[in-house]
């Protein structure tokens, strides 16, 4: 292991081209002079972040005249410079994760993941969704027309003897539909309304 310290100047290098390559020129220039002292190939240079942000800090016209870097060489040739005060086993924070994150983790989506799916399979797959949203509105119109065709219960009869006459006189009452009846079709309307704006929205996404 080899540890050095260069200040390594930029502005000869730098000021041979145009205003707008300027810090894209230093940053090569730091590793054609490290690649020279250090003894290695440029594949094998590595220059840390902090070094690149000290040079870009200013933009890409205005790169610093020079730079004080540390440097190692491992037992591989392999040369990593940093900045000087900075250590090299630098690990960057984690930055927390934002609500919207949570809520794709959580619902099984990941940011960068890659569609591959064709737009014939996203139009079979809505089709196949029509279909099943289209036998469960069936479903419902028969339970509704079920309900609504249920025979009403006969009229009771009740017989009032007269101790006179001895007479039987009927009363007929009609009874209304009950609570869980008027309940069960108010959900069951519900329900296909809701199965009804679904398959008008897949319908719009199709198109």
């Amino acid at each position: 292991m080899i540890e050095r310290t260069y200040i390594i100047p930029l502005r000869s290098e730098w000021l041979k081209i145009p205003r707008y390559k300027r810090a894209k020129k230093a940053v090569n220039s730091v590793k054609s002079f490290l690649a020279k002292h250090m003894k290695a190939e440029l594949e094998n240079i590595k220059v840390q972040k902090a070094v690149n942000l000290e040079i870009w800090k200013h933009g890409i016209k205005n790169p610093p005249s020079k730079i004080k870097v540390n440097v190692q060489k491992d037992d591989k040739g392999i040369v990593k410079a940093q900045l000087f005060g900075v250590p090299f086993d630098v690990k960057e924070e984690k930055k927390e994760k934002g609500l919207k994150e949570k809520v794709l983790e959580t619902v099984g989506i990941k940011k960068d993941e890659k569609k591959d799916e064709t737009a014939e399979e996203v139009k079979q797959k809505v089709k196949q969704g029509e279909k099943e949203i289209k036998k469960e509105l069936k479903k419902l119109d028969e339970k509704t027309e079920e309900l609504k065709k249920e025979p009403e219960k006969p009229a009771e009869k009740k017989t009032i003897t007269q101790p006179k006459t001895e007479q039987k006189v009927t009363e007929t009452k009609r009874k209304e539909p009950d609570e869980k009846t008027k309940q069960e079709l108010k959900a069951v309307e519900e329900i296909t309304q809701k199965l009804q704006r679904d398959a008008a929205k897949k319908v719009k996404l199709v198109k």
